[in-house]
């Protein structure tokens, strides 16, 4: 006989300052000690903090400057993304023998289903609760879990619950414990529609129910009126995702001095290019669409794209392309601040090559034979000769760990998202 899904299926597993804990897990004098994982430039940001740091204030994306005034005796450790991917899979796996049904967000955290693993494992609470301690057992690691009818409730519950910590909000129960909540608990809520809605007195989450739709969307546009409505009740149709395409891939480079020099900008947008060109292939992906993203020395951010005739995963055209865009631009001894290129319109690498059958496909097969001898021997195994004696005054490490956590706001905005 089949079995009754359970009302609250979905669990929402996000671990506990994942960068941060996995440097304390992997050097054990870190234990207990304030660790902060990000770049120690002048521009570089926290791309994790561990608990103990928290309790001086620091949080991601602060600063590290600032972070270090907060905590003088902080240790700072540069980000491992291989390490971090390494174990990000390890947690993949982990998911998928709970359920098939898993919908990653980043490399931290991830949606499942465990609506038809209840006759096995046990209601979803048990099933969050053994995750929970296989983390902790396989991995050495803490992670927090909401579970909840739906993934905007379970999201809103695994960052209710850290750190190291479990929510189960029943079904029943939905109603009365949104009331309590600011509106700033509603996903897509930030400062600016939180500002507009506090000016007609909208501050919590029974002050937005009391208010029709209608009168919403006069304050905040239709859309966001809209979802703020849905969410206020509690009411999420999005099914959990096991296969969703990624909507793109970028990487940003942040300076630590304003760049005026056109040649190390053009420099710089053939490193970036390289990087997401070989995380296109790694993803067996090609673009459609190259974007070039320029911030000046007073902040103001512009974007630019070109769409391709042919989709493409080759640094080689990804930097002649996005260089194209930026000697467009004709800065003319403008500063600039960060530079980034990103990837979009994503397409099965396959189907480029269909789409180009006629093409010379030398740099491709160079740079697939170049991608062999780095897994092989290293990153550092090969680069560009152009490449060889760049001294843009790049923040380094700092720039990674503030792409990595902006990556995990591409694509749609998610329930709280970037919480860890």
């Amino acid at each position: 006989m089949m079995m009754q899904r359970p009302p609250e299926p979905i669990l929402h597993v996000d671990m506990d300052a994942f960068y941060a804990a996995v440097e304390s897990r992997d050097d054990p004098a870190l234990a207990g000690v304030p660790v902060l994982v990000g770049g120690a430039g002048g521009r570089g940001v926290v791309a994790s903090a561990s608990y103990e740091a928290r309790d001086y204030g620091i949080r991601s994306a602060m600063p590290m400057a600032r972070a270090r005034r907060l905590c003088p005796h902080a240790v700072v450790r540069p980000p491992r993304f291989d390490a971090y991917r390494q174990v990000s899979a390890q947690l993949l796996d982990l998911f998928r023998s709970v359920t098939p049904l898993v919908e990653p967000l980043s490399l931290d955290e991830a949606f499942l289903d465990v609506g038809g693993a209840v006759r096995l494992l046990g209601e979803p609470a048990q099933i969050g609760s053994h995750v929970r301690a296989r983390i902790h057992a396989e991995l050495g690691l803490r992670a927090s879990v909401g579970v909840a009818p739906n993934k905007f409730l379970a999201k809103l519950c695994s960052g209710k619950a850290k750190p190291d910590g479990q929510l189960h909000l029943r079904a029943a129960e939905v109603d009365a414990y949104l009331l309590r909540l600011s509106v700033r608990d509603l996903w897509g809520v930030g400062e600016q529609t939180a500002a507009a809605l506090d000016r007609f007195g909208l501050r919590t989450v029974a002050d937005v129910r009391a208010v029709t739709e209608t009168s919403l969307a006069r304050i905040v546009g239709d859309a966001a009126a809209g979802q703020i409505h849905r969410l206020s009740r509690g009411q999420d149709a999005r099914p959990v995702s096991p296969y969703e395409p990624a909507k793109g891939m970028s990487a940003e480079e942040t300076f630590d001095r304003d760049i005026a020099d056109p040649d190390l900008l053009r420099t710089e947008v053939l490193r970036l290019a390289e990087k997401v060109a070989r995380r296109l292939r790694r993803g067996d992906v090609a673009a459609r669409t190259v974007s070039l993203r320029l911030r000046y020395a007073d902040f103001t951010t512009i974007s630019r794209s070109r769409t391709l005739a042919v989709p493409t995963d080759q640094a080689t055209a990804v930097h002649r392309e996005v260089t194209a865009l930026l000697d467009a631009l004709r800065l003319k001894g403008a500063g600039v601040r960060l530079i980034g290129v990103r990837a979009s319109n994503l397409v099965p690498s396959g189907a480029a090559r269909q789409l180009d059958l006629l093409g010379d496909d030398r740099w491709s097969r160079l740079e697939r034979a170049a991608d062999v001898a780095r897994t092989r021997f290293g990153e550092a195994a090969l680069t560009r000769g152009a490449l060889l004696d760049d001294d843009a005054p790049r923040s380094g490490d700092a720039a990674a760990a503030a792409e990595d956590w902006r990556s995990r706001r591409e694509g749609d905005e998610r329930p709280g998202s970037g919480a860890d």
